[in-house]
């Protein structure tokens, strides 16, 4: 995926950039209004578990949101990812009823992080996991089915850390191991750290999240940091960016406005910020112009074969408190973007495996994307030059890519190659080799 220059020889690039993609907001799945949930409802968590998507979230009870008692977590379910469900589920006691959709309550319910565990060594009744506390205390739990829950053990298995927030954790396929982002304090700025475990009780020391010196100190409220699926290797950070010290209405009761950014990562440490914009904004709504809106939610679903869904938080503490379903094309978070005057780039020298080279991309009417095979040297090769390709033009997630000879790459294999890319009124979201 071209969410950073990772791929671009920036000595062969010329009248190009990397454009953020801004996600399309779709229609409310969700409006927190049971007397169990209210307007500081928050913390969401959604994933797919065959054929239903699990939602997760936090309640606020009449008690308040800092006593043992007065927190939950929330349980809703969907088919389609758009019509969400809340199941009875006869576990937890609210006002002398367990009519509800309660599955924990406590102060831990106050950033209930669930996930299915990918860890084929993982036990039948440890099937799901999460961690969740307040202050500086993280504690695990367990599950057989998402749905029952208890601790892994009565001791904190993380105290370093200021974990108001949604602290998350999931099965790094890439590592092998489980990996955990949480909220710590950096000289007064909400900041995010990591760390990892081979067991999910005994963690590493956090190390923090580092960025270029170039970019900002902000504030990253929430992280809803995941490795992309179908491009584990590269992990994606969807932080909610408070800004504390802005109020958009003299007459609100609280300081701060929020959007949410994007952020990517090779090793889930050292973070690309070539995108300092917003990833969302809070747009012309005013009820998501107050403090802590605009907060998306962990995770991302495929609901169809063409796009990403997630879920994004609006109207915080407002009576319609909601979660709204965004839509992102697939592996289309970025692109390299090149106008109607056209540009170029070449990748660096890479080790090619596969078949064919597959491109997601689009283009205008006008517009043209063609493909030049190069030596590691950058020489062209014969049959494979840009004379000898057709402009590709239209709007594709999965195009082979072909020349007048043949789009068979297959003698190139293990080969070191370089791909110049010539594009106009176009843009080249991602990549892959392979069959078709």
């Amino acid at each position: 995926m071209f969410v950073d220059n990772w791929l671009i020889d920036g000595n062969r690039s010329r009248d190009v950039s990397l454009q953020l993609q801004t996600p399309v907001k779709r229609e409310i799945v969700l409006v927190t209004d049971k007397p169990w949930e209210g307007p500081d409802s928050a913390y969401f968590t959604a994933f797919q578990d065959g054929p239903l998507v699990r939602l997760y979230y936090r309640g606020i009870v009449p008690g308040g949101d800092d006593t043992s008692t007065g927190q939950v977590t929330c349980y809703a379910e969907s088919k389609d990812g758009i019509h969400f469900t809340r199941p009875t589920l006869g576990l937890v006691d609210f006002q002398g009823s367990k009519e509800n959709n309660i599955i924990y309550r406590g102060v831990e319910a106050h950033n209930f992080a669930p996930f299915r565990d990918a860890n084929p060594a993982a036990k039948p009744e440890e099937q799901y996991k999460a961690l969740a506390g307040i202050l500086s205390k993280l504690y695990a739990f367990v599950s057989p089915d998402g749905i029952h829950w208890q601790k892994l053990q009565t001791e904190p298995v993380m105290t370093k850390g200021d974990f108001d927030s949604l602290n998350l954790s999931f099965w790094d396929e890439r590592t092998q191991n489980y990996r955990c982002f949480s909220r710590y304090g950096d000289a007064g700025v909400r900041a995010v750290q990591s760390c990892t475990s081979m067991d999910f009780i005994h963690w590493i020391n956090p190390t923090p999240n580092r960025y270029p010196k170039s970019a900002p100190k902000e504030h990253f409220y929430t992280n809803g940091t995941r490795p992309c699926p179908g491009a584990p290797h590269i992990y994606l950070s969807f932080p909610k960016r408070f800004v504390p010290e802005r109020k958009k209405f003299a007459d609100y009761k609280e300081m701060g406005v929020s959007d949410a950014v994007f952020l990517s990562s090779r090793d889930g440490v050292n973070w690309d910020r070539t995108f300092l914009e917003a990833w969302v904004r809070p747009g012309h709504d005013d009820r998501n112009w107050t403090q802590r809106s605009n907060m998306p939610a962990w995770g991302i679903v495929q609901l169809d074969p063409s796009e990403f869904s997630m879920y994004i938080t609006e109207h915080y503490e407002w009576p319609d408190h909601r979660l709204r379903r965004i839509t992102v094309r697939r592996h289309g978070f970025a692109s390299v973007h090149a106008g109607a005057a056209g540009g170029e780039f070449t990748t660096r020298s890479v080790t090619f495996s596969g078949r064919n080279l597959i491109l997601n991309y689009a283009t205008s009417a006008a517009g043209a994307i063609q493909v030049e095979v190069q030596d590691e040297q950058g020489k062209p090769i014969e049959g494979r030059r840009l004379a000898d390709m057709l402009p590709l033009f239209g709007d594709e997630l999965d195009a082979v890519v072909s020349w007048k000879s043949s789009g068979d790459l297959s003698s190139f294999i293990g080969k070191p190659l370089r791909f110049r890319f010539v594009l106009k009124d176009a843009d080249l979201f991602a990549l892959r080799t392979g069959a078709p």
